[in-house]
């Protein structure tokens, strides 16, 4: 269309996509408009998905915004102007055209790589019409201690600007090419078409030239000035962000973050710069819109949300009713507000051993209440000489023992974030998690400070190791642990105080899943969360002061201090549970005087494995235990029980829980035993645990949980709880958390990705994982029980169950392990295929041997129906017999 003003006095002609005829043939009257702005190399064809899926859902009833989406001047099909445009002239040539196009409030802004930029300058200069803004990949302040990224320092080097950007398509067909996944021929020529022809491309050399690479650049005085305005917008915000982007760096959402505090954040992991193209943006977008401008207006007085409001009735997702309400209990909840050091602080004169390392360096380790507590706080005030500060994210890449246990309780007083996430996730999860976190300090150990500065994990360095001179330069280490708690001493001799504690809705901690699902996933916990979770273990299995503990998870060990218990880290692998031995634990137990045990699945099934090792001193001390816990993933009854004819005066207990939240159910081996003879499909975790609800949304016939909540016996879906002690949300991942909550009248809800059903006791039954749910042409199913069924064929050892082909007609596929290990994957012999088939209860379309079924990282024993899944599609097919 033709705009007849503009800051360069001349008449130009633009091309965009308007839905707004479209929203007329329908009969629906927007709510408001969405206007989207392109960046560099592309045009308004990116946000056709944005397009089709705002019609989608009016059509479906929802509120319907139009979409304007705009090529800019001199780029996709608006006019070529001959003129340099720089950042100033773009953002009033839009201004120009929404004049022309007489547009009204409400307006949402959507823009992408520069266009980002222009969208946002538009925005603060119409604070009028502006709702809220939304960007993918973009930035508004280029830092001065930083250089622009490498691939735009190239794109502006003499001799490449104009070559590499006008005069051939290079930076167009790099762009497209750094797609994830890679994009469809035809997608990827539809992107081509308006620049065709060096005559078609000047604006994609005039973009990169308006780069500012530093304070002398004509654009930079309106880069700042729009970089200024973003920090004084008071509209609701959505960041999108594709972490494999080579040019828009973390650093920039980082700082788009510092202005804009109350957006809301998504990441998706895997995905780049073209992030329309890469992830459901469209599908994003339209729910944040649903979620915080439903009408397309702001109510007056209202604030930004970072909490996700259940999604609107169109949406479809399942809603609390009537006697399934889903409220958590906190008739039986501590006081949350109790600081989670307060056992700590009560027992600093006692002499007694608060920690004790079995593997420490030189021997058994002991480490008194006494000298933990002056340690946190020597560490405390340390940490505020050398500059953190509270809010501060702080990385902590030391494995569980004294040194992490110091500085976490240090961490968690002086208000700092710390930032846990497991060893077991291996280099390439461990990049994502620290990335993604963007921790403001990295305390490590040498392993994990090598990984740090190999990998470019941000974050200054603290060391818990004493290092030569040239070792902290190459590390980048700033200070060592032992320099900061003597820092720390010398000021508390002095006089100093500690600082002023956190609050109980303050930020504590982010702590990352295992990455069994997918990518690990940052867990935002508060003090008062924390708080809740201490008090919802000490609760429900008597673990306080005096309490002995051995604690072969992580967590657990981290929590003894908070619980007043005395606890031990036995010799192992933390990244292995399965090198745990009998012995091991025996003498863990003896070291402590403990009664309490806590173990992973795949360390109990060793510990039973090398029992025969055990003197009769071992079984001596382990008739000292009282009380024995394993969870994080089922545990067999005939585990459970060889465990306790180690510890014959324990009381065994499988809690079911989750990062999300520590403890929701709790069952015992009686409980296990009974369940059995019960002969339902899952796994029995038991009643809800104090202060617990569990509700179940029901699976429709596609395998997806839309049913209204109930507590129904019987009724099989996904597993929903409510707590005081779950999480607070999802770091950076809005899109996850809003999921995680649909349908959940409860701030501390949580839909927790496992199936199962509840039954007549009120017992919960787990049944596998949502995304492992098989939908055959006879119905959904879900795998456990099936998997259950086949375990007790003589001669398997264990057992996976998944589905290949399209949703709805998908066939069951059975994978075993067998007794005896098979030496290479295979079809199974005739003999167990028969076998697996008529104890499966369930179609069963193949049977296949591998030697070892594939599983999580962090307990080794959840297998991982996803990848085997694909790799049963895979060699089905005909592709190669390889191990999953």
């Amino acid at each position: 269309m033709p705009v007849g003003r503009g800051a360069d006095r001349h008449e130009r002609t633009w091309h965009l996509l308007d839905t707004a005829g479209s929203l007329d043939a329908l009969g629906a009257r927007p709510v408001g408009t969405l206007l989207c702005v392109h960046g560099n190399p592309t045009w308004s064809y990116l946000w056709r998905s944005v397009a089709q899926r705002t019609l989608d859902v009016a059509r479906a009833g929802g509120p319907a915004w139009r979409v304007v989406a705009v090529d800019q001047l001199d780029m996709g099909f608006s006019e070529r102007t001959g003129v340099q445009r720089g950042l100033a002239q773009r953002v009033a040539d839009l201004g120009a055209l929404t004049d022309a196009l007489a547009l009204t409030g409400p307006v949402v802004t959507l823009g992408h790589d520069w266009g980002g930029v222009v969208s946002l300058g538009w925005a603060v200069d119409h604070p009028d019409l502006v709702v809220g803004v939304a960007t993918c990949n973009t930035a508004v302040h280029q830092p001065g201690d930083a250089s622009i990224p490498a691939p735009l320092r190239f794109a502006l080097s003499p001799g490449v600007l104009g070559r590499g950007t006008v005069l051939t398509p290079a930076f167009l067909e790099t762009t497209l090419a750094i797609a994830h996944p890679k994009l469809d021929r035809a997608v990827a020529d539809a992107f081509r078409a308006p620049y065709r022809g060096a005559a078609r491309r000047g604006g994609i050399g005039g973009f990169v030239a308006d780069i500012p690479v530093d304070s002398a650049h004509p654009s930079a005085p309106e880069l700042d000035r729009i970089a200024a305005g973003v920090a004084a917008l008071d509209v609701p915000a959505l960041l999108l962000w594709g972490p494999r982007d080579p040019v828009f760096l973390e650093r920039y959402l980082d700082d788009l973050l510092r202005r804009l505090p109350h957006a809301d954040v998504h990441r998706f992991e895997g995905a780049g710069h073209l992030l329309p193209e890469d992830v459901d943006v469209a599908g994003t977008v339209t729910d944040w819109l649903g979620d915080r401008l439903p009408e397309g207006t702001v109510p007056t007085g209202a604030e930004p949300s970072l909490q996700a409001r259940p999604s609107p009735r169109w949406r479809g997702a399942p809603e609390p009713a009537g006697g399934a309400h889903l409220q958590a209990d906190t008739d039986h909840v501590g006081d949350a507000s109790r600081p989670l050091w307060a056992a700590l602080d009560e027992l600093r004169d006692d002499d007694g051993p608060a920690l004790v390392e079995m593997a420490a360096p030189g021997g058994v380790r002991s480490v008194s209440w006494r000298l933990l507590a002056r340690r946190v706080d020597e560490i405390v005030a340390g940490l505020g000489v050398v500059g953190v500060r509270a809010g501060d994210r702080v990385s902590l890449l030391v494995t569980p023992g004294a040194d992490l246990t110091a500085v976490l309780y240090a961490c968690v007083r002086i208000g700092a974030v710390v930032v846990v996430a497991d060893a077991g996730l291996g280099l390439r999860g461990l990049t994502r998690a620290v990335r993604g976190a963007r921790p403001d300090w990295i305390v490590g150990a040498l392993p994990g400070l090598s990984a740090a500065r190999a990998l470019g994990w941000p974050g200054r360095r603290i060391a818990t190791v004493a290092l030569p001179t040239v070792a902290r330069r190459a590390l980048g280490v700033s200070h060592t642990l032992a320099e900061v708690a003597r820092a720390g001493a010398v000021r508390l001799a002095a006089g100093g105080a500690l600082p002023d504690a956190p609050t109980p809705d303050s930020t504590a901690a982010v702590l990352f899943t295992s990455g069994s699902t997918g990518p690990a996933k940052g867990v935002v916990y508060t003090h008062g969360q924390l708080g809740a979770v201490r008090d919802a273990l000490a609760t429900q299995y008597g673990v306080g002061t005096g309490t002995g503990l051995v604690a072969g998870f992580a967590p657990f060990a981290l929590l003894g201090p908070a619980l007043g218990a005395r606890s031990v880290a036995p010799d192992m692998d933390v990244t292995s549970p399965r090198t745990l031995t009998a012995t091991a634990v025996a003498e863990a137990v003896r070291a402590a005087d403990a009664t309490v045990v806590f173990l992973s699945p795949a360390a109990i099934a060793n510990v039973v494995a090398t029992a025969s090792a055990l003197t009769e001193g071992d079984r001596t001390a382990l008739r000292r235990v009282e009380l024995f816990l394993s969870a994080g993933a089922p545990v067999a009854d005939s585990l459970l029980a060889a465990a306790t004819e180690l510890m014959p005066n324990a009381t065994a207990h499988t809690p079911y829980g989750m990062t999300e939240g520590l403890l929701m159910t709790d069952v015992d081996l009686d409980g296990v035993r009974a369940a059995a003879a019960a002969d339902a499909s899952g796994v029995c975790v038991g009643v809800p645990a104090a202060g617990v609800t569990v509700r179940i949304a029901p699976l429709d016939a596609r395998g997806a949980a839309t049913g209204v909540l109930t507590d129904t016996a019987g009724v099989t879906g996904e597993i929903v709880v409510a707590a005081p002690h779950v999480r607070d949300h999802y770091d950076k991942l809005w899109r996850t958390d809003r999921a995680s909550r649909l349908g959940v009248d409860d701030a501390r809800g949580h839909r927790t990705g496992d199936v199962g059903h509840l039954d007549e006791a009120g017992r919960l039954w787990v049944e596998g994982r949502l995304q492992h749910v098989v939908t055959t042409p006879e119905g959904v199913l879900t795998p456990v029980g099936p998997e259950q069924r086949i375990e007790r064929v003589p001669g398997v050892r264990r057992a996976g169950v998944t589905g290949i082909g399209p949703e709805g007609t998908q066939q069951v596929v059975a994978v075993v392990e067998t007794v005896a290990p098979q030496r290479r994957p295979g079809l199974a012999p005739p003999s167990v295929a028969s076998a697996v088939r008529a104890a499966a209860g369930v179609p069963v379309a193949a049977v296949l041997v591998v030697p070892v079924l594939p599983t999580d990282v962090r307990h080794n024993s959840k297998i991982d129906r996803t990848r085997l899944g694909r790799w049963a599609s895979s060699v089905l097919a005909g592709g190669r017999m390889v191990r999953p």
